[in-house]
Parts: C-alpha cells; structure tokens; sequence
C-alpha cells in the first residue's frame, strides 16, 4: 500500500491489526512526557517479519520517541504511552520492562552509540549477551559471527571502544545488540556524525544480517537518501504524526519527498536557500 501522493487526513489511517507477516505492529499510540506534553499523536505502523522498515523526518520529528516506546525506555525519561498498543511477535509488549523485551527479541540500539568506553570491544559486545541462557558455546559461536559481519571489531577487539573511531563504536553498538540473538533491532540514526563511506559500510552491513541472518530492522533515520536506498517500506514523520508513507521506491520518486527530504526538486538540486524557504508547499499539510 502506497499512501505517498495523499494528503494528512488520507495518512492517518485507522489501526491496522498485526498479521502473520508483521513481527512488529504500533497501532495508534500517543506519548505523554511528565504527564503534560503531548510528543507522539496516535502513531501507527508496522514491521513486516524479515523486513527494513525506515522511519524518517527532521530532528525532533519524534523518530526516536517511538523506536524508545517500542523498547520500553520512556520511562527513563518520565515518558509514557498513553494510548493505544504495540504489538511484538503477536503480544503487547508496552508493560514490558526493556530486559524482558530483549530476551523476547526486540532491541535498540541508541542514537549516539552508547559503548562502554572503559571496556574493550570484545567486552563490550559480551555485554549484549547477558541476558542469554544458552551457554558459553553458544555465545562464543555467536562472537565469532559477530567479527565475520564487523572484521574491524575483531582487528580491534582489545582496544578500549573509547578510543576507537565514531564508525566502530557503531559497529560495536550494532554487534552488541547482535550478541543478544534478536529477532528485530531498532536502529536509531546509525548515521549520524559518520562519513559517508562508512554508512555505507554500516548499511551494506544491516543489509546482510537482515538476508543471512533474518533480522528485521526499524530505522530511524535523517538521512532519507540512503535510508530508502536500503529499506523496503517507509514511514515520514513530522511534529509527533506520520504524516505519510509508502513503499521506498515509490517515495524515493515522490515530489514533496524529493524537494524537503532530498533536496532535489522537478528542476534538479536545490539550493539551501530554496529549501529553506519551502518555495512549494508540502501537499500533506495543505
């Protein structure tokens, strides 16, 4: 289903109820944070099982707020949903606490990379193994995929993650979450303060883990270009709401996507300035 071309009221789409081929389903939610502010309006979107999904928008868009209510760290922040449901793996999952949704499958990895920079890499990555209770064997073997998948991690396996570079500690944070065996990660902006050849790299590497391994992947991401470029679906959010969304190609080709997530308008590459001044007017919010 392909809603790119309709309009803000069209987007806002009555729930849709999960489906075998969904392992993921945020059906209708709001987020309240201390009890006043209203950040999340009745977000609704799903996951298909084995899938890339791509959630994209501007920063404060509220990307993140929904990656952080579907693995249940809003309340670190004194945040809650307040309405509606998510659905993990055919169960609501929003009273879990995060531990327990990771040994169900589901975890994030945060904006911002988050190693342990007093630990080394290979510590840092049997950290995400904590959880699990399948024994030494397993989680060795595990280890092992892991330096497959990120041959710089094992090159760099006794080094102190603070004192690696911003494209390891990525692929540190993205190992660790793999050490986890998940079912589905949710990936907050793995691109941010990279170079482009490295998040290409980090992509190309998502991609292989979501085909050889079947890991499902809800991105949340700035950079629309590549995001799309990579997943199959996609949501676009703005001001706490989806607001549109669509199959990647088709809204890789969508006019109002291409001018305000792209920079590309019908006339080639816009400048800072036409974009800035929003010289067309974004059809979803007429």
């Amino acid at each position: 289903m392909s809603a790119a071309s309709t309009g803000l009221a069209e987007a806002k789409k009555s729930e849709q109820p999960q489906t075998a081929e969904d392992i993921l389903s945020v059906n209708n939610i709001e987020v309240i944070y201390d009890h006043v502010v209203l950040v999340l309006k009745g977000v609704s979107l799903n996951v298909p099982r084995g899938g890339i999904v791509a959630l994209l928008g501007a920063n404060g868009a509220g990307k993140t707020t929904t990656l952080k209510a579907i693995s249940n760290l809003l309340q670190a922040e004194r945040g809650e949903v307040t309405k509606g449901n998510i659905i993990f793996n055919d169960e609501q999952v929003q009273a879990l606490s995060p531990n327990e949704l990771v040994r169900r499958g589901c975890i994030q990895v945060m904006e911002g990379r988050h190693c342990f920079g007093h630990l080394s890499i290979e510590d840092n990555l049997l950290t995400g193994a904590y959880t699990r209770r399948d024994g030494a064997a397993a989680v060795k073997r595990d280890l092992e995929m892991v330096y497959d998948y990120f041959p710089r991690l094992r090159e760099r396996r006794t080094s102190q993650a603070g004192y690696t570079s911003g494209g390891e500690q990525q692929m540190c944070a993205v190992g660790r979450a793999l050490m986890s065996r998940p079912e589905m990660i949710l990936l907050d902006e793995p691109s941010m303060g990279l170079a482009p050849q490295l998040v290409e790299e980090i992509f190309e590497i998502v991609k292989k883990l979501n085909k050889n391994e079947g890991v499902s992947f809800l991105l949340a991401e700035q950079n629309t270009n590549v995001a799309l470029k990579y997943a199959t679906y996609g949501y676009i959010m703005e001001a706490g709401r989806i607001v549109m969304d669509g199959e990647a190609a088709a809204l890789r080709e969508n006019e109002d996507v291409k001018e305000f997530y792209l920079g590309v308008g019908g006339e080639g590459r816009k400048s800072f300035r036409d974009v800035k001044h929003y010289k067309r007017r974004k059809r979803w919010l007429a």
